[in-house]
């Protein structure tokens, strides 16, 4: 089924959309359907590299679920200072952003909780978070601004076009996944972010000896991640019999993980080096 751009009226006659985001009686933001309930600047753009666009498989599928209050105002407060739009047009400048801390990428951050966890243990270390999912975009900048988390970054849109077009080689100090969408079903097993080509790209934007960090409870992708890793030439096992690791202490349990557990699930880590 096809859906109406968000920007646009709903019917011909309709009035133009205003130019800032909509308040109530007393001030407070109006949730809209879609990100573009912010005026330009002051939240994520529903396309952001539109002009980038690619006939390739896709490894996530954009969530459209409805945004609270409090997720909006997090966005409206932040987003001008900690957020950015993935829109392939310029080299970020992570020295100056984070003020020159190391700085780990993490793809696919949810509702942000974990983020924020690591990154108040860690205030040592820039997080640049990225996701498409923006309900889970204004929680992490609420909680992070609620906890005076200044080494946060969130990051809208595709991660690909990040690393490919905006990080600078040998920019990072690591790179986290955790729990990426497993496609479960054969057919779309192609659509995993974990591949060699994704590797292959990441690889140089990493620096020697930076820490991949990938997480999950599907079993027969955590197999895939093993044999894809161990197999790629610029990357080595932390674990000297080659296989998974323990969770680290730096990584939290998660609300999702936490769920699987109860339900039986057995979480994989997987700690490779880059070499």
């Amino acid at each position: 089924m096809s859906e109406q751009p968000e920007n646009t009226p709903s019917t011909p006659h309709a009035a133009p959309a205003p130019q800032g985001p909509a308040v109530d009686e007393v001030g407070r933001p109006v949730v809209r359907r879609g990100s573009q309930r912010f005026a330009p600047g002051e939240g994520p753009l529903p396309d952001p590299a539109g002009s980038h666009h690619e006939r390739r498989i896709r490894s996530f599928q954009p969530r459209r679920s409805r945004v609270t209050t409090g997720q909006a105002e997090a966005m409206l407060k932040r987003w001008p200072d900690w957020g950015l739009d993935i829109d392939g047009s310029r080299v970020l400048d992570l020295a100056e952003m984070f003020d020159g801390l190391p700085v780990v990428l993490e793809i696919g951050f949810g509702m942000g909780e974990a983020t924020a966890q690591m990154a108040a243990a860690d205030p040592g270390t820039g997080i640049l978070a990225t996701d498409v999912h923006t309900p889970g975009q204004g929680n992490l900048l609420g909680l992070a601004d609620r906890n005076g988390l200044t080494n946060v970054r969130v990051a809208n849109g595709d991660a690909i076009i990040l690393l490919r077009e905006m990080i600078a080689p040998e920019s990072l100090a690591g790179c986290r996944v955790y729990f990426p969408d497993p496609w479960p079903k054969k057919r779309h097993n192609k659509r995993r972010l974990i591949q060699p080509e994704f590797l292959t790209l990441l690889a140089p934007r990493l620096k020697k000896g930076a820490l991949l960090h990938c997480a999950t409870d599907w079993e027969e992708y955590a197999e895939q991640m093993l044999e894809v890793l161990t197999a790629h030439p610029d990357f080595e096992n932390s674990q000297a019999d080659g296989g998974y690791a323990p969770r680290p202490g730096f990584r939290p349990v998660t609300r999702f993980e936490g769920q699987g557990l109860d339900k039986g699930h057995v979480v994989h880590d997987l700690l490779f080096h880059r070499v």
